[in-house]
């Protein structure tokens, strides 16, 4: 997912009844990030989640001086 953040990628999850979606990041050798969990109940992503998982990304960065 290049418009959250380098390396950042999903976790696409269908049952009968929805999807779901997991944003991770996994290209730091400490630990696999989990941006964000969610919930679809549309085809489009919605942008507040995009947008928390871009935040997250962000604070993730800061915090390891990056």
């Amino acid at each position: 997912m290049p418009s959250i953040g380098g390396g950042v990628r999903e976790i696409r999850i269908r049952d009968s009844f929805s999807a779901f979606r997991v944003v991770y990041i996994a290209k730091f050798s400490a630990a696999i990030y989990v941006l964000h969990c969610f919930q679809k109940k549309s085809q489009k992503t919605a942008q507040r989640d995009l947008d928390l998982a871009s935040d997250r990304y962000r604070v993730l960065l800061m915090e390891m001086g990056l």
